[in-house]
């Protein structure tokens, strides 16, 4: 699993911890993004990947406010830790 999807997967776990089921059903709506809640399951499936990982971030942002936008940014931190300004999606820079 490459980078960014482990960002996406991460990101979804996360907001899963704080609202629930909801998570998934909004990881769905995502342009781009094949999520399976059964399996836990995350895949970036075309496009640009930090622009999917922006639309997730946003996705949340959108119905959940700031807050969630902070979830989602923390959930990333680690695995944003090691990489370039350049491939770190635009919603997760400090």
């Amino acid at each position: 699993m490459d980078k960014l999807t482990q960002i996406a997967s991460k990101i979804i776990k996360e907001q899963e911890l704080v609202i629930g089921p909801l998570a998934w059903s909004e990881a769905r709506k995502v342009q781009g993004l094949r999520v399976d809640s059964q399996k836990g399951e995350v895949n970036i499936s075309n496009g640009d990947p930090k622009a999917t990982v922006d639309r997730l971030v946003a996705q949340y942002e959108r119905l959940f406010g700031r807050a969630s936008h902070q979830v989602c940014r923390e959930a990333a931190a680690s695995l944003v830790a090691g990489l370039s300004l350049a491939e770190i999606p635009l919603s997760l820079r400090a």
